[in-house]
């Protein structure tokens, strides 16, 4: 049975294109400052924030963080960990990855099976998801060592994410890689649409409208936005791109694992 947040998430899918959500990295910013952030991204239209970073950071800082946009936007605030450090009791849900393609067991099972019990003793509902650095990789791919994909061949990424669906995860998320320069590549993410069938994420990179738009056109259910945040006149371009996820294409609506009731 799904959870309110995974409910929410399908329930905004039926009327729109496609989702954003604004990724704030807890690392980088005080609470008061990722607050605002948060509150300027709900404004511009974001469906949900994500918490997150890609190294270690101070547990007491990140639940001051979590709750600080809590207590500033309606929309859902969901943990994106990159560690077992990254859970705050305070948040509505957890991106609960697996790291399909890293070398290193840890990123698959290990920090998921040291954090399970964390999750469950604070009532957060699990989004399980499929983790897929198909891009530079960035610190998040560094830190999880993850293994390069060939650039010609995406189709061997499409079956990392149908394995993942097998699996039972419902999201599959490809990652560019965190402060990367470019974008998954349309052709990858046409290859993933093809053979998955749960809501597909993508990130990195997407900083303005033409690549927001070429992801969404490729097959994203959900683009994360997290580098434009960074500048400071980020509102106008968010806008724009919540814009175009949000309007429905006639004929273009892409196929997602249906709701249980």
């Amino acid at each position: 049975m799904l959870g309110r947040i995974a409910k929410y998430i399908d329930e905004q899918l039926s009327s729109k294109e496609a989702l954003v959500f604004a990724l704030i990295d807890s690392g980088n910013h005080p609470p008061e400052t990722a607050a605002q952030i948060a509150t300027k991204a709900q404004v511009a239209g974001c469906d949900a924030i994500l918490v997150g970073g890609s190294t270690a950071i101070d547990q007491i800082a990140l639940n001051r963080t979590v709750q600080a946009i809590k207590n500033n936007v309606t929309v859902p605030v969901i943990l994106f960990p990159g560690n077992v450090t990254g859970i705050s009791p305070n948040a509505d849900a957890i991106l609960f990855t697996s790291l399909l393609n890293s070398d290193d067991p840890y990123f698959i099972i290990g920090a998921q099976a040291l954090g399970s019990i964390i999750v469950k003793e604070h009532s957060l509902e699990p989004l399980a998801t499929g983790y897929i650095i198909a891009g530079e990789g960035g610190a998040a791919g560094f830190v999880g060592q993850a293994r390069r994909f060939p650039p010609n061949k995406p189709e061997l990424v499409a079956l990392y994410a149908l394995a993942a669906y097998y699996l039972g995860m419902r999201y599959v998320y490809l990652e560019a890689g965190s402060g990367a320069e470019s974008t998954i590549p349309p052709n990858t993410i046409r290859a993933v649409r093809k053979l998955f069938d749960g809501v597909l994420i993508v990130g990195g990179g997407i900083k303005d409208e033409k690549s927001a738009r070429v992801s969404i056109e490729s097959g994203a259910d959900i683009i994360v936005i997290g580098n434009l945040l960074e500048t400071k006149q980020f509102m106008p371009t968010l806008k724009t791109i919540t814009d175009i996820a949000h309007k429905r294409q006639p004929g273009n609506k892409n196929v997602r694992l249906p709701t249980t009731k």
